[in-house]
C-alpha cells in the first residue's frame, strides 16, 4: 500500500489520481476530513482505506507490514496565518511523528517542504543541505517547513529512503477549496469570468515593473512526475527542489489565462495588501540541477500549455477535480 497524508487536499488528491493512473488502487488516504468541500477531491478515487490523521500513528503500527511508502503532504499551508501554535502542531510535531514511525518500520518517506523556505532569495534557490540553517523564510509557514528540514537533516536515524520536496508555485485542478491561497490562475479565471478583467498586485520595488514579479510556476502534473520518480527510482535521500527551473512573470501567467479563455487581456494593478507586503517574494526560480543530475529526465509543461489545459479541461467546464 501507498499512504498519502493530506489526501483530500490539492496536491495529495492529485497524487492519488496519478498513482491510480499507474493501475495502483492500494492507496490509503489520511486527512482530518473535517471540511466537506474538500471531500469531492476523493470522489472517484480508487482507495484501499481512509484514516483520520489523529488515528494514523496507531493505524500504521497495526498495518506497517503492508505499507510500501508514505507521502506526507498534509500540512497547514496558509502563508497569511500567523498563529505559530498551528504550524508547530501540524507542520512540525506531526511531521516528526510520521518521520519517527517511518524510521521504526523502515518505510520510505516523501514529504512536502516548500520554496517558502528560501525567503527573499538572498541565499539563492539551491537545494544544498549546507545552506538550510542560513535560510530566512518570510512567514511562519516557511519557518515551519525550514525547521522540519533542519530537524530531518540532523537526525541520526532516518527512513530507508527519504525526500523533502521543496514545492515551488504549484497550480492545477483540485485547488478550488484553497480560497486566498489558490493559484493566481484560478483567481484570474474567476475574476475574468465575473468582471472581464484581472487585478494584479502593483510592484512596490523600483527595479521591478508592475506585473513582472516572477515565480517558478509548475503544473501539478509535473509535480506528480517528480513524486513518482522518487517513489520508484529512489535517488540519494535528501532535499530536492520541485520546480521547472524557469521563472515566469505574473503578467505572463494572466495573459496565458486570457488566451485560454479566448479573450483579450484587460489588467488592472492594485496595491499589494499591507499585511503581506513586507513578506512578499518578488522572484523565485528553482535550481533543478540536483534532481536532474540524480537521473530525473522530464519534459515540463510550458506555462502557456499548463494554463491552457487547466482552464480548458478543468476550470471552463466546471470539472475542477483531477
Amino acid at each position: 500500500m501507498i499512504v498519502v497524508t493530506g489526501a483530500a487536499g490539492f496536491i495529495g488528491s492529485c497524487l492519488i489520481s496519478g498513482i491510480n493512473d499507474q493501475d495502483i488502487s492500494a492507496v490509503v488516504a489520511v486527512d482530518d476530513f473535517s471540511r466537506p468541500d474538500k471531500l469531492r477531491n476523493l470522489q472517484r478515487k480508487q482507495l484501499a482505506g481512509i484514516v483520520h490523521r489523529d488515528d494514523f500513528e496507531e493505524w500504521l503500527a497495526n498495518n506497517h507490514k503492508g505499507v510500501g511508502a508514505v507521502f506526507h503532504l498534509g500540512a497547514r499551508t496558509d502563508t497569511t496565518e500567523f498563529d505559530w501554535d498551528i504550524f508547530d502542531r501540524l507542520n512540525l510535531s506531526y511531521s516528526k511523528t510520521v518521520w519517527k514511525a517511518c524510521c521504526k518500520y523502515s518505510i520510505p518517506m516523501i514529504y512536502a517542504s516548500s520554496a517558502a523556505t528560501y525567503g527573499d532569495g538572498r541565499q539563492g534557490y539551491m537545494d544544498h543541505h549546507d545552506i538550510v540553517e542560513n535560510l530566512k523564510p518570510l512567514n511562519p509557514y516557511g519557518v515551519s517547513k525550514n525547521l522540519f528540514d533542519l530537524w530531518a537533516l540532523s537526525q541520526k536515524h532516518a527512513p530507508p529512503h527519504w525526500y523533502g520536496l521543496k514545492f515551488f508555485n504549484v497550480y492545477g485542478p483540485n485547488e478550488y477549496h484553497k480560497g486566498r491561497m489558490a493559484s493566481v490562475i484560478m483567481h484570474a479565471f474567476n475574476q475574468i469570468s465575473a468582471t472581464g478583467k484581472m487585478k494584479l498586485f502593483r510592484s512596490h520595488r523600483d527595479d521591478i515593473a508592475d506585473g513582472h514579479q516572477s515565480r517558478d510556476f509548475i503544473y501539478v502534473k509535473d509535480i506528480l512526475s517528480i513524486c513518482l520518480y522518487c517513489l520508484y527510482q529512489r535517488p540519494e535521500s535528501g532535499l530536492y527542489n520541485a520546480g521547472t527551473g524557469k521563472a515566469r512573470t505574473f503578467l505572463d501567467l494572466v495573459e496565458a489565462t486570457f488566451s485560454a479563455m479566448d479573450l483579450d487581456p484587460v489588467i488592472e494593478y492594485i496595491d499589494t495588501p499591507a499585511d503581506i507586503r513586507d513578506k512578499y517574494q518578488y522572484f523565485t526560480q528553482a535550481d533543478m540541477h540536483k534532481l536532474t543530475n540524480s537521473g530525473f529526465s522530464h519534459s515540463y509543461y510550458e506555462l502557456e500549455d499548463g494554463v491552457d489545459e487547466y482552464v480548458r479541461l478543468y476550470l471552463a467546464p466546471g470539472k475542477v477535480e483531477y
